[in-house]
C-alpha cells in the first residue's frame, strides 16, 4: 500500500470519530475496505470501551462480579458495534470526502476479484 498510515494519536483520534487530514483519505478508504476490516472495525470498538472496563475494575465490590459486568458490557457493546458496522464505515469514508456507497462498493469489488483469483476467472458460486 503506498499511502501513509496516521501515526498512534492520529489513529486514536480517528478510532474516536475524528476526521484526519486530506493526506490520509486514501488510507481511510483502504482501512474500511480491505479484506481485516471487520477485525480493524472491531479494533476501534474495543478502544472505545477500554475506558469503561479499566472504570468497571476500579468501583468496589467482589472481583467476579465487576469481571462478569465487563465481559457483559463487552458483549452489548461489540454486539451494537456490529449491528452498525456497515453504516459506521460508509460514515467515515464520506467524512473524508468520498462519494456515498463508495465503502460498499469497494468492499464487494475486492470480494469478487479475490473469488476470482481463488477460483479463476468465470467462476460462478452454486446459489447463482
Amino acid at each position: 500500500m503506498a499511502t501513509r498510515r496516521p501515526n498512534p494519536a492520529l489513529w486514536v483520534w480517528y478510532a474516536f470519530g475524528g476526521k484526519l487530514p486530506d493526506r490520509y483519505a486514501e488510507w481511510v478508504l483502504h482501512d474500511v475496505t480491505c479484506r481485516t476490516w471487520v477485525l480493524r472495525h472491531f479494533a476501534r470498538s474495543l478502544l472505545h470501551l477500554a475506558p469503561l472496563c479499566a472504570l468497571v475494575l476500579l468501583l468496589p465490590g467482589p472481583l467476579s462480579i465487576r469481571i462478569s459486568a465487563i465481559v457483559l458490557g463487552l458483549m452489548v457493546g461489540l454486539f451494537y458495534s456490529l449491528c452498525y458496522m456497515g453504516e459506521l464505515a460508509e460514515h467515515r469514508v464520506i467524512k473524508h470526502g468520498y462519494p456515498p456507497g463508495i465503502g460498499r462498493e469497494t468492499r464487494a469489488l475486492n470480494r469478487d476479484v479475490r473469488r476470482a483469483g481463488r477460483h479463476g476467472v468465470g467462476y460462478r458460486p452454486w446459489w447463482e
